[in-house]
C-alpha cells in the first residue's frame, strides 16, 4: 500500500493530516521518509494511526528526520529516569511504574505541559520535529492541541506584522513553571534552564512561509519593559490559539503523532490524576539557533 496523506479537515487542508501505508515498527525507506518530511512541509502536523511500536523503532523513524535530542529539558535526570536520555517521558509514572502522587515534583514540573509551548524553544538550538507515541492513555481527557501558527501570523494586521517582524524574546522553563507557581529549582537547573534568547518570528526553509514562534517559555522581549513584553506575549498568543487556527488530537492507543515545532504551538488537556498516561516524545533538533537561520 502506498503512502497517503489525507486533510483531517477539508476545511484546513494545509495543517493537519492522516498518514496511511506506513508501518513504522517494520522500518521506513529513505524514499518513503522524504514524502512524510515533505507532507510536514505542507502540513505540519501528521497524525499516524495503530502504530504499535517500541522504543528503538520510533527512534529509528525519527532518525530519518535528523539529529536528536536527548532529554535535557525533561526534570528527572540520571537514575531516577524511567527512559533513556533518547526518549522525553510524557507521562504520570515514576520510574517503577506506578502513578506519581499528586504533589508529586515531576507530576508538578509537567503540568507546564499543558500550557501552550513549542517543544525545546528554552535550548539554545530548539527543536524541529516531536513525535508522540501514546502508549496507555486514560479514558478521558488528554487530548493534545495544536495551534498553526503560520496561519496565525497571516491574520495579524500589518503594523503589528511591522512592530513585531525583527523581535528577540528570551526563552526559558524558570518563566513558564513560574508562571504555574513551580519555583522549586535547584542552582543546578537555574543553570541548565538559562535563558535563552529566539525569534519571535521565523521563516520556515522549505516554504518560505513565515510563522509566530511563541511559547510559554518565553518571559521577555529585548529592548522592551517586562509588563509590556508579556501582554504583547499574552495577546499574541490569544491571537494565535483562536479556535480557527487549533487542531485537538483525541489519542487512541497506539497513535503516533509528528509535529513541526517551528510552525506549531501544542498543549495537553487535562486527565484524571489517578489514571496512566504514557506517551513517548522523541525530538529532532532544529539546524541552528534561530538567530543563526535566515529571518
Amino acid at each position: 500500500m502506498a503512502l497517503r496523506i489525507e486533510p483531517i479537515d477539508p476545511a484546513r487542508p494545509d495543517f493537519a493530516g492522516v498518514v496511511s501505508g506506513v508501518d513504522i515498527a517494520a522500518g521506513v525507506s529513505p524514499a518513503v521518509a522524504a514524502e512524510i518530511e515533505a507532507g510536514m512541509d505542507r502540513f505540519a502536523v501528521l497524525v499516524f494511526h495503530g502504530q504499535a511500536i517500541n522504543d528503538p523503532q520510533q527512534l529509528a523513524f525519527s532518525q530519518h528526520f535528523g539529529p536528536m535530542e536527548t532529554a535535557t529539558g525533561d526534570i528527572v535526570q540520571g537514575a531516577e529516569r524511567r527512559l533513556s536520555m533518547d526518549i522525553n517521558d510524557i507521562s504520570n509514572l515514576d520510574k517503577d511504574g506506578r502513578v506519581l502522587a499528586r504533589d508529586d515534583r515531576k507530576r508538578l514540573f509537567s503540568l507546564g505541559n499543558m500550557l501552550w509551548h513549542s517543544d525545546s524553544s528554552f535550548k539554545a538550538t530548539p527543536a524541529k520535529f516531536s513525535l508522540l507515541s501514546a502508549r496507555v492513555i486514560p479514558d478521558h481527557g488528554g487530548n493534545t492541541e495544536f495551534a498553526d501558527m503560520r496561519a496565525a501570523w497571516d491574520a495579524l494586521d500589518d503594523a503589528t506584522k511591522a512592530e513585531i517582524r525583527d523581535l528577540v524574546c528570551d526563552h526559558t522553563q524558570l518563566h513558564s513553571r513560574g508562571v504555574l507557581g513551580f519555583t522549586d529549582f535547584t542552582e543546578e537547573e537555574r543553570r541548565r534552564f538559562a535563558p535563552v534568547p529566539q525569534r519571535l518570528v521565523r521563516r520556515h526553509p522549505a516554504s518560505g512561509r513565515l510563522s509566530l514562534y511563541l511559547s510559554s517559555h518565553a518571559g521577555t522581549v529585548h529592548g522592551w519593559p517586562v509588563p509590556e513584553a508579556r501582554m504583547l506575549l499574552r495577546d499574541l498568543t490569544e491571537h494565535a490559539t483562536q479556535r480557527e487556527f487549533v487542531y485537538r488530537h483525541s489519542w487512541s492507543q497506539n497513535d503516533l503523532v509528528m509535529w513541526d515545532n517551528r510552525t506549531t504551538m501544542h498543549r495537553a488537556r487535562r486527565y484524571p490524576a489517578d489514571q496512566v498516561r504514557d506517551l513517548h516524545r522523541t525530538t529532532v533538533a532544529d539546524s541552528a539557533p534561530t538567530l543563526q537561520q535566515a529571518a
